[in-house]
């Protein structure tokens, strides 16, 4: 038999063996750090030119950074802060570098999210984010899951759980309370409204004074941000309860939503939700807050059915939020009853010459149409072994493996969030049109 204390146990063995852990997938300093790129990769595969017209450019102008050159070897390698600079300040055929990004929109939220564990969740909100930052995008990444994947994946692991979705969530109940209770005493009625009163366990954390930015960690991306995840944040769902009992006229869903409406509007381009598998307190703040929403799904039938009732259990808890609260609500950028400016669905782990998979494909398309992504995320071995290791394809250095097993797998991922790209340029489009 088995109780609390034993799991415990297993737990300390765990933590004591984390650093040794740690240091088998980050450096030895236990801090990921982001490798440097090919001049190879930085012409063909990011800027999309010409190596002999990129070495041109390099050689005509020596005010621009010219990356390094490893010993015993010819090849430059860059890093991403000397990418973007070259991205800035280079011109092909008179053609800027830089990515589309209308001014004076706010940044486009997208939320990654299914009832199904294994679906591909994090992997594929971690490359979307590797993906967009090498494309020249700002990005911020907000985990929502417990479990932490995606924050452990870009290398934060010291994180407490006052600094998570339930920090932000917690600090806009006391906000909120705060914000109600400074309002109008007394109705033409003369009834006066009741006065909600938190608990000094809640308010006396300090959590309604942290900062915006309090929240947001850097990564060993220069130009992605986390709102990272722990696993002691998983008692978030009990204590959204608790809160709603405390205030059951906080607007919950609107949490994070709220707290997002205050960075400003030129801070990231693209803000991507990793969200837990389950419907629930956590999940509900991403996808009102969500502009984008975005459905993986494994190539199966169980998989197929799992993502019908989750669509299904979605609709319905959207449906009771427009219906039980009131539509002047404070829930600032987004609007109630929530609209997203796209739902897409995309298949992974896909085999092309698995017969099942492609029947799944099809039955995916009959049943969801044009929603369905055109490009499935396909399961090769560089693919696998990216999750293993808690790194991206595009962090991974094609010289450990064969170029082309490593191409195929960027190319399976380049292709996915090449339409990603164009569902929030079009985000943007209609973001616009409706101002």
């Amino acid at each position: 038999m088995y109780t609390h204390e034993d799991l415990g146990i297993l737990q300390n063995r765990s933590l004591k063996l984390q650093g040794w852990i740690r240091q088998q997938t980050f450096s030895p300093g236990l801090e990921k750090q982001l490798r440097r790129f090919s001049s190879w990769e930085v012409a063909e595969l990011i800027f999309r030119i010409n190596q002999s017209t990129f070495r041109g450019k390099l050689a005509a102008d020596p005010s621009l950074p010219a990356g390094e050159v490893e010993q015993e070897g010819r090849q430059r390698w860059f890093s991403l802060e000397e990418i973007n600079e070259l991205r800035r300040r280079l011109k092909i055929n008179k053609r800027s570098l830089m990515p589309a990004r209308p001014a004076g929109r706010r940044a486009v939220r997208a939320a990654v999210a299914n009832f199904k564990g294994g679906a591909g969740k994090s992997t594929v909100a971690l490359h979307f984010a590797h993906a967009a930052a090498l494309d020249g995008y700002r990005v911020l990444v907000v985990d929502f899951d417990p479990q932490a994947t995606l924050s452990h994946s870009l290398g934060l692991t010291d994180v407490s759980e006052e600094h998570t979705v339930w920090g932000i969530m917690a600090r806009d109940l006391i906000r909120e309370t705060e914000r109600m209770n400074a309002g109008p005493v007394g109705a033409e009625s003369g009834a006066a409204l009741p006065q909600r009163h938190l608990p000094a366990a809640i308010t006396e954390l300090g959590l309604g004074d942290l900062r915006i930015g309090d929240f947001i960690k850097p990564t060993s991306w220069p130009t992605i941000d986390a709102i990272p995840s722990c696993a002691n944040a998983a008692f978030v769902e009990f204590a959204s309860a608790q809160y709603r009992h405390l205030n059951p006229d906080w607007s919950f869903f609107a949490a994070v939503s709220r707290y997002l409406d205050q960075i400003p509007d030129d801070s990231y381009d693209i803000i991507i939700f990793d969200c837990p598998p389950a419907i629930g307190y956590q999940s509900m703040n991403a996808v009102f807050a969500a502009d984008i929403l975005y459905v993986p799904s494994g190539p199966g039938y169980w998989e197929y059915d799992s993502t019908t009732s989750f669509i299904g259990q979605l609709s319905e808890a959207l449906e009771d939020l427009s219906a039980g609260f009131d539509q002047t609500l404070p829930t600032g950028k987004i609007s109630l009853p929530k609209a997203f400016y796209d739902v897409r669905f995309l298949l992974t782990r896909f085999e092309t010459g698995n017969e099942l998979h492609r029947a799944m494909q099809d039955a995916f398309r009959k049943v969801w149409g044009e929603h369905v992504t055109d490009n499935p995320v396909e399961m090769t071995r560089a693919v696998e072994q990216s999750g293993r290791f808690l790194n991206s394809v595009y962090e991974m250095d094609y010289r450990e493996m064969t170029r082309e097993t490593w191409r195929r797998a960027r190319s399976t991922f380049d292709s996915a969030y090449e339409e990603f790209r164009q569902t929030v340029q079009d985000a943007w489009t209609q973001m616009e049109a409706n101002q």
